[in-house]
């Protein structure tokens, strides 16, 4: 753009120039042109940029806050020096006061991707050679490191997952080969909890796949506060069916394929079995505790007295969650809070118990979630939060102050902000003042928390503040590095808004190209994941991919995501209104929003694409098939293609089972909708190693495309999971995407 009135202005010159003064003066116009300020803004945004981490933000990496509330600590890593340190920080002053701990200061260790201080902070367990199991699981060898005497310890020969400090840190629990085991620091022996683990069978005190990928945990163990005692939770999953994926492995390196092997329940087939059970070191015993009928045990929660934990339990619709107490002396449970939902109950991390045992609890049974105080015989003591919003995190309490700090969506539904409120409900204050989207990490004795803000147009901001009134105390970090870099490329405005759709408000954002012309029409390529309870328009700065859309809009596209039905942060009905009907009413969402799109006079109505990954990839196939008078285009990254392929935990939470809702499974499958497919452009991608979403989802709806005899466009990133990454392949796929968005749409 800035180049073109550059040509214009140079041939406006010519006319009026003498020829003998032709050169100098094209050389002075050139000269002022590239000196413009303007000019610099003239760079294009590549794939290479991106996937090179051209565009990464400054973070604080690892924040946590020392005890004596004084103090912080980040990880850094220095790459020249390969150095990784924990250092320290002053809350009051901004200062770096000391190093905690760095590799290069440990004898026998080189470096260390993991650290978890003991609850003294006085020793620390340092994680290498640490691998991915599955999303969140992770086995590395492990060392604890006394940061008094300098010793270094290894906890065991063999990689192990999930080492845990005991309360005084004289012991550390952890898993290794599906059991249990304990070494005391003291005497360097090991014990055994359990010795029944068998791989593939009976799993000790880390979760199955499918309570790891939903239920989003893997330690499943915890600490009496005493260390007297460990409550932990075993998965029989002997008659869970096996799934399996072949690995094919480097080309010169491995001749044959190997073959991963893991139980993985599909939705109307059998789970694992999982109990709990209590172990007692003074006594040596291990005793199984009775709760009676459930399917699930989601979470697993000791109180602050010794003899008293708690445990959530779940049915197999997940529509009644029950909690209860165990007296860990006579391991009896007693039953004190239950929850009900027409649909489903959310499982969240927000249960803390008090000094009295009286407990913190977030509902949505008022049709938003808010927070609850309870006594600790279940006993309602009051709600502490209410309106027409949602609490989107819950900090903590503050004992002295007798203050509630949690965020929520006051504001907004596409912003954040941080309160805090007295116990009771009363006296709330509003801590954060921009809008956008704040998140805080507070001191442990709540007299500061670091504020992290961002909004469409500002890079993550750290900054000090008082807690008790949100008064700003100094800024640490602002990521204007950043925000230079950006001033060289010609970037375009994220606009949010809303838009009413099928009776509903839905939020919405939309990028348009850097020399935008609303005389001029444009095709709209649409993202949208649309999985109950999630997000994707929400002010804040740019991801990875919205540099992919600003790429996008530099070539003269138009991109846009809009928050259909069934999407989180509205309300309980309106998140819930898509219960055994998965798909229906977010492509109805979808389709109506590209119909409100086309009929802007700035967007060609006949040049309309869509994708997604995932459940995002779910509903851009389904729009292919069921509406291609509407799309033109559509890619789909790691597409479920029928539920009846994806797991129990989740599908059933808004499918129920396929026995039961066979229509709700089969009438929203991109499968049973291929031969609808009668025009527009397809590309359909999965990793082959996907545990997640297995490549069987795509298999089976590249045959039911074949047999239909429709042509489309498809690709498999051997070995890759379902982020389909490693090495050049993020930018492999990204280059395959936007070839195709650019030949088809």
């Amino acid at each position: 753009m800035i180049f073109g009135l550059f040509l214009v202005k140079l041939t406006l010159k010519l006319k009026t120039m003498k020829s003998q003064n032709l050169v100098f003066s094209f050389i002075v116009i050139l000269f002022i042109s590239l000196a413009s300020p303007n000019y610099a803004q003239t760079k294009q945004i590549t794939l290479e940029d991106i996937w090179s981490g051209e565009f990464s933000q400054e973070r604080m990496q690892n924040l946590q806050s020392l005890k004596d509330g004084k103090s912080y600590i980040v990880q850094d890593y220095d790459r020249a020096s390969q150095n990784m340190s924990v250092d320290i920080f002053s809350y009051e002053t901004g200062e770096k006061t000391g190093t905690m701990f760095s590799s290069q200061s440990i004898p026998g260790l080189s470096i260390f991707q993991t650290f978890q201080l003991s609850e003294d902070e006085k020793k620390v367990i340092l994680g290498t050679e640490v691998e991915s199991i599955f999303r969140r699981s992770r086995r590395g060898v492990y060392y604890v490191y006394d940061l008094n005497n300098k010793s270094l310890v290894k906890i065991d020969e063999v990689k192990i997952q999930s080492p845990s400090f005991s309360p005084k840190g004289n012991k550390v629990a952890y898993v290794k080969d599906n059991n249990i085991f304990v070494m005391s620091l003291d005497t360097k022996s090991t014990v055994q909890i359990t010795t029944d683990g068998v791989k593939n069978k009976i799993i000790n005190g880390v979760t199955d796949w499918v309570y790891e990928e939903e239920f989003a945990f893997v330690r499943a163990f915890e600490w009496s506060p005493g260390g007297d005692k460990i409550a932990y939770l075993k998965f029989d999953e002997s008659e869970v069916k096996e799934f399996s994926m072949d690995l094919y492995g480097s080309y010169g390196r491995d001749l044959y394929p190997t073959q991963e092997v893991f139980k993985y329940p599909k939705a109307g087939e059998d789970n694992a079995k999982v109990s709990l059970h209590l172990f007692d070191f003074d006594s040596e015993t291990n005793s199984k505790i009775d709760l009676g009928e459930y399917e699930y045990l989601p979470r697993l929660n000791w109180t602050q007295d010794e003899n008293l934990f708690s445990v959530q339990t779940l049915n197999r619709y997940q529509n009644e969650l029950k909690l209860f107490l165990v007296n860990a002396d006579t391991k009896t449970p007693e039953l004190v809070l239950t929850e009900k939902d027409n649909a489903y109950v959310d499982v969240t991390d927000d249960l803390t118990f008090l000094n009295n045992n009286s407990f913190i609890w977030t509902s949505e049974k008022d049709g938003w979630k808010h927070i609850y105080h309870y006594a600790q015989d279940g006993r309602l003591i009051n709600q502490v939060t209410d309106g027409a919003w949602e609490v989107t995190n819950y900090y903590g309490f503050d004992d002295t102050s007798g203050r509630i700090y949690f965020q929520s969506t006051e504001n907004g539904s596409v912003n954040r902000d941080v309160y805090s409120v007295l116990a009771n409900g009363k006296n709330k204050l509003r801590l954060t003042r921009k809008t956008g989207t704040h998140r805080a990490d507070f001191s442990a004795d709540f007299t500061y928390f670091v504020n992290t803000f961002t909004n469409t147009s500002t890079p993550a901001v750290y900054t000090l503040h008082k807690a008790s009134n949100g008064e700003l105390v100094r800024e640490i970090k602002d990521n204007s590095a950043l925000l230079d870099k950006l001033d060289n490329y010609e970037l375009s405005k994220k606009e949010l808004s809303t838009i009413q759709i099928n009776g509903n408000e839905l939020n919405t954002w939309m990028i348009k190209p850097p020399n935008f012309n609303p005389e001029n029409t444009y095709p709209l390529l649409m993202f949208q994941y649309s999985g109950p309870g999630s997000q994707s328009v929400s002010n804040t700065f740019f991801g990875t991919n919205d540099y992919w859309y600003q790429m996008l809009a530099q070539q003269g596209y138009i991109v846009a995501c809009v928050d259909g039905r069934g999407t989180g942060y509205k309300g309980r009905d309106f998140k819930k209104v898509t219960q055994k009907e998965l798909g229906k009413y977010e492509l109805e969402d979808q389709i109506s929003s590209a119909k409100y799109f086309g009929n802007k006079p700035f967007i060609d109505a006949s040049r309309i694409g869509i994708w997604g990954w995932s459940y995002g990839g779910f509903m851009a196939s389904n729009a292919m098939f069921q509406a291609n008078d509407v799309f033109k285009t559509a890619i789909a990254v790691a597409p479920v293609t029928s539920w009846r392929f994806y797991d129990t935990v989740y599908t059933e939470r808004y499918m129920t089972t396929p026995q039961e809702n066979a229509s709700g499974y089969d009438d929203n499958s991109p499968i049973t909708h291929v031969d609808k497919f009668d025009k527009g452009n397809y590309l359909l991608i999965h990793g082959s190693a996907d545990d997640n979403v297995h490549v069987q989802n795509t298999m089976q709806l590249i045959e039911a495309l074949v047999q239909a005899n429709k042509q489309f466009d498809w690709r498999i990133y051997p070995d890759k999971n379902h982020g389909i990454y490693g090495g050049n392949t993020r930018l492999h796929l990204y280059t395959l995407m936007t070839n195709f968005i650019k030949e088809n749409l």
